[in-house]
C-alpha cells in the first residue's frame, strides 16, 4: 500500500511529540499537557497505525506494551561483564579502599563520584542508530537474559535516544517504587498470591515474566549510571557520563555529587542518611566511584569486583523489641499470613505495634519465637519488618512457632498446596474471604446476578443478611426494601436475577466458585467432561490432569477443594436451594472440532488473529505442550516448543500447512 508522504510525517511527528511528552513526564516529572491531551496523542498515532500498519516501528511508543507472552528468554553474553561491587560498612574500611588504590595508581590525585545506591535489578541496554533494540539482564554477571519486550514497557526508559547515535550501550538498575510495591502486594493478597518481601525481588520477578502486559502494570522504574560504550566515545570522567546520560534522555538518579577527596565522601555519607528516605525507591547505601576514567582502567577488576568503585552499606536502623504474641491473619481469598504483635517500639517517628513475617517459609527460616527478641526496621521508611532474632536474649524455653490446622476466623482447614508457600483456608464460608466469594460469584463471568455488586454486597454483609454464597438464596424482597438506596423495584430486581442464577450453565458455577487457579477457560474444560454438578464433586486427580492445560497444580487445587467438607456442604445445601446448574450441549463448532493447536514463532498474521480463526473453526488453542495437542503451528524464529513437540512425536505444520488443513476439514 503506498502511505501519502503527508501521512509518514504526520506519524513521525507525533512519535516525536509523545515521546518528548513521556520524557518531560516520567523521567523530569515537569508535564506540559494534561493526561486528557496526552491520551488524545496516543490515541490518534494509534489510529494512523492501525490503517498503515507498515509505519509500525520497533521505537514507536505505541509499541511499549504490545504482542503476545514471550515463550522464554534467550541468552545474552554481556560485551563486559557487569561485576558486584565491594563492600565497606564503615569510614575506616573506605579509607583500606582508597590506599589500596593508591598502591597501584601511585603519585596521582583522583576525585570521586558518590551516587544513591539503588536496591533493584541491574540491566544493560543496546541501542542502534539511535533506537532500543536490546535489554538484557545481569544474569551470573557473564550471561544474562534478554528482556527487551519488558524494558519497552518502562516508561522511563527511553525507546528512541534524543540523540542520534550509532551504537550505545549503557547500564542502569530497574526498580520498584514504594508505591507500586505496596499496591501490588495489596492486589495479590486480593487474589491470594503470597505477597513478595521486597521492592527488589517484586522488581526482578516482574522483569522476567513472560507477558509484557503484566510488566507494564507493575509500574517499574530505572536509573542509569553508566556508559559501556559509544561511537562517539565514552566521556572521560564519571561525572561526564552522567552528565551525558541526561542528554540522551535517561533518568539519573538525583542523589549524586563529584567530590575532591575521601572526607568530602563521607560528609555525602552523612548528608543522605536520612534524605534518602524521601526517594521512591529502596537504597540502604552509596555507591562511591573513582572519577577519571583513567585510572578506572589501570585500576582494573578482581575476579569479582571492579577495582575502582565501591559500595559504602549504612547501618540498620533496626532496633530492639520483643514479640508477645504470633497471629494468623487470613486475607480475603484465604491466605493465612503470620504477622508479629510487638511491644511498641520508635522507629523514626512512629510506634511500631505490629509487622507482617510474610509467610510461614520465611517465619520458619528466620526461627521467629512468641517471647523472642528481635530487630525490627522500617523497609524504606514505610513498612515495618523483623530482619531478625537476637538469639544471646532468647528465653530457655521458647519453642518453634507451628502454623495452625484451622483457620481462626471460622475453624476450617489451613493447607498448603502444592509446592505454594502460602497456607490458605478452605473454608467458601469464612467470614475473612466469604464477601469477596459472593461478589466473585455474581459477576458477569460467573453467574451474573446483576445488582450484587462490590457495594451492594458490602451493604447487605454489614447488615447481616449475607454471609456466604448459599445465603443469597435465602434473601426474600422484604429484607431488601426500605434500605438505604433499595426501593420495591430494585428488590424485586435482584432476587429475580438471584432465582435465574439457579439454573444457569456448569462451567460459569464452576468459575463462580473461585478455586484457586482456574479460570474460565479451565472451568469449561472441566464442564464440558464432567457433564453434571456430581460428576463434578466426585472427580480424581488422575482425571483432571487427562484434561487440556491443567497441571499438577491446578489437579491439586481442585481436590482440595471439592473434597472439603465445607465445600461438600455448601454445594448439598446449595442443591437443597434450588441450585441445578446444567452443561450446555456443544454445538458443532466447524471443521477444526476436537482439535488442539499451539503457536510458537512468528506468523504471516498476528497471534490474536491466528487464535481467533483456529477458534472461530471450532479448533482450540492450548497455551503450553501437552500430549492432548494436535498440531504445532511453526512461523519464523521459533522457540524451544519446536524442540519439545518433536521429542514428543506431535504434528509440526507452517501456517500454510494450517491454512490447507482448514480447507479439508481437518
Amino acid at each position: 500500500m503506498d502511505i501519502p508522504a503527508y501521512v509518514r510525517k504526520k506519524v513521525e511527528e507525533l512519535r516525536k511529540e509523545i515521546l518528548r511528552h513521556e520524557y518531560l513526564y516520567y523521567v523530569l516529572n515537569k508535564p506540559e499537557i494534561t493526561d486528557e491531551e496526552f491520551d488524545k496523542l496516543m490515541r490518534e498515532l494509534q489510529s494512523w497505525e492501525k490503517k498503515y500498519p507498515e509505519l509500525i516501528t520497533q521505537d514507536s511508543p505505541t509499541q511499549r506494551v504490545g504482542g503476545a507472552p514471550l515463550e522464554g528468554f534467550e541468552k545474552v553474553t554481556h560485551s563486559i561483564p557487569m561485576l558486584s561491587l565491594e563492600n565497606a560498612y564503615s569510614f575506616e574500611e573506605l579509607k583500606e579502599w582508597e590506599e589500596r588504590a593508591g598502591k597501584i595508581i601511585l603519585d596521582e590525585v583522583w576525585t570521586y563520584v558518590a551516587e544513591l545506591k539503588i536496591d533493584g535489578l541491574s540491566i544493560s541496554l543496546l541501542y542502534e542508530n539511535g533506537i532500543l533494540v536490546r535489554g538484557a539482564t545481569r544474569g551470573d554477571g557473564i550471561t544474562g537474559e534478554n528482556v527487551t519486550q519488558n524494558i519497552k514497557t518502562i516508561k522511563v526508559i527511553p525507546l528512541r535516544l534524543r540523540e542520534n547515535l550509532k551504537y550505545l550501550e549503557v547500564r542502569g538498575e530497574v526498580y520498584m517504587p514504594w508505591e507500586a510495591f505496596t499496591k501490588l502486594n495489596q492486589e495479590r493478597e486480593k487474589e491470594g498470591e503470597a505477597l513478595f518481601a521486597n521492592p527488589r525481588n517484586a522488581a526482578s520477578g516482574s522483569l522476567r515474566l513472560l507477558d509484557p502486559k503484566i510488566t507494564a502494570k507493575r509500574n517499574l522504574k530505572a536509573y542509569f549510571y553508566n556508559i559501556v560504550s559509544m561511537d562517539a566515545g565514552v566521556p572521560e570522567t564519571q561525572k561526564d557520563i552522567l552528565i551525558k546520560l541526561k542528554e540522551l534522555g535517561f533518568p539519573v538518579n538525583p542523589l549524586w555529587e563529584h567530590l575532591k577527596n575521601l572526607k568530602e565522601v563521607e560528609e555525602f555519607i552523612e548528608k543522605n542518611k536520612e534524605k534518602r528516605f524521601d526517594m521512591d525507591c529502596e537504597s540502604d547505601g552509596i555507591v562511591i566511584k573513582i572519577n577519571e576514567r583513567k585510572f578506572q582502567e589501570r585500576l582494573g577488576t578482581t575476579a569479582k569486583f571492579p577495582r575502582w568503585c565501591i559500595a559504602y552499606k549504612y547501618p540498620s536502623e533496626a532496633k530492639e523489641t520483643k514479640i508477645k504474641d504470633i497471629i494468623i491473619q487470613i486475607g480475603r481469598t484465604g491466605t493465612a499470613t503470620p504477622v508479629a504483635i510487638l511491644e511498641p517500639v520508635q522507629i523514626k517517628g512512629s510506634t511500631i505495634q505490629r509487622a507482617t513475617l510474610h509467610n510461614y517459609e520465611d517465619l520458619k527460616r528466620k526461627d521467629i519465637r512468641i517471647g523472642d527478641t528481635v530487630l525490627v526496621e522500617k523497609g524504606g521508611d514505610v513498612i515495618p519488618k523483623v530482619v531478625g532474632v537476637v538469639i544471646e536474649k532468647r528465653e530457655k524455653e521458647s519453642k518453634p512457632f507451628l502454623m495452625p490446622e484451622n483457620c481462626p476466623e471460622c475453624g476450617g482447614k489451613l493447607l498448603r498446596i502444592g509446592d505454594e508457600v502460602a497456607f490458605r483456608c478452605t473454608n467458601p464460608s469464612c467470614p475473612a474471604i466469604a464477601q469477596e466469594s459472593i461478589i466473585h460469584y455474581a459477576k458477569r463471568d460467573a453467574l451474573n446476578i446483576e445488582g450484587l455488586g462490590e457495594k451492594s454486597v458490602s451493604q447487605l454483609f454489614e447488615k447481616g443478611l449475607i454471609k456466604d454464597i448459599v445465603s443469597i438464596y435465602k434473601l426474600k424482597k422484604e429484607d431488601l426494601v426500605g434500605l438505604p438506596l433499595w426501593g420495591e423495584k430494585k428488590a424485586q430486581n435482584l432476587i429475580e436475577a438471584i432465582e435465574k442464577s439457579k439454573k444457569a450453565p456448569l462451567h460459569k458455577f464452576i468459575f463462580g466458585l473461585g478455586i484457586r487457579y482456574v479460570g474460565e477457560k479451565a472451568a469449561k474444560t472441566i464442564a464440558e467432561y464432567s457433564k453434571s454438578l456430581d460428576k463434578f464433586m466426585n472427580l480424581t486427580k488422575e482425571e483432571l490432569l487427562q484434561l487440556p492445560e491443567i497441571g499438577e497444580t491446578m489437579a491439586e487445587s481442585i481436590i482440595s477443594f471439592i473434597k472439603s467438607p465445607e465445600v461438600i456442604k455448601l454445594i448439598e445445601e446449595l442443591k437443597s436451594l434450588g441450585v441445578e446448574p446444567y452443561c450446555e450441549e456443544e454445538e458443532k463448532k466447524g471443521p477444526l472440532e476436537n482439535l488442539t493447536f499451539l503457536i510458537t514463532g512468528k506468523l504471516p498474521i498476528s497471534r490474536e488473529e491466528a487464535k481467533n480463526i483456529i477458534e472461530k473453526n471450532g479448533g482450540r488453542v492450548l497455551s503450553a505442550i501437552s500430549k492432548n495437542l494436535s498440531y504445532l503451528i511453526v512461523g519464523e524464529d521459533p522457540g524451544s516448543k519446536l524442540k519439545k513437540a518433536k521429542e514428543l512425536g506431535i504434528n509440526i505444520i507452517n501456517w500454510e500447512e494450517f491454512l490447507k488443513l482448514l480447507q479439508k476439514g481437518g
